[in-house]
């Protein structure tokens, strides 16, 4: 049993990376699809695919590479089990000035920091990528 499955999700996107690996395995949910659905849409990894496992399913995510070297340069979780990070929609800050993303799990889904604001929506900010 894992205890925070959406660090899990990022650790190994991370070490996917760093070994060169064209995709990682990552056991399925909504909120990890939301997530690769949104590193996909803003360019982070090339795409992702649910297997059927006769379980849960499984989330290939394929990692995306540039000049042999991964597009994510830093991913990190906020959000912690034990530590909830709430931000209102004024209180949202841009990630390496507004080089990155901050993924926000909202009232209205779960979204990008820029869509957020401009919904004028806060929430439980889960990850930060640049």
């Amino acid at each position: 049993m894992l205890t925070d499955p959406i660090a899990d999700m990022i650790t190994r996107i991370r070490n996917g990376a760093q070994a060169s690996k064209e995709s990682v395995d990552i056991p399925a949910s909504k909120m990890k699809l939301n997530i690769a659905d949104i590193l996909m849409k803003e360019g982070y990894i090339k795409g992702y695919k649910v297997i059927d496992d006769g379980k849960q399913g499984l989330l290939r995510v394929n990692l995306k590479y540039f000049n042999s070297r991964h597009v994510i340069t830093g991913i990190e979780r906020v959000s912690k089990p034990g530590r909830r990070i709430y931000k209102g929609a004024g209180e949202i800050q841009p990630v390496r000035k507004g080089l990155g993303i901050s993924i926000v799990s909202t009232s209205k889904g779960v979204m990008t920091d820029h869509k957020a604001k401009a919904d004028n929506v806060g929430g439980e900010v889960l990850i930060r990528v640049w």
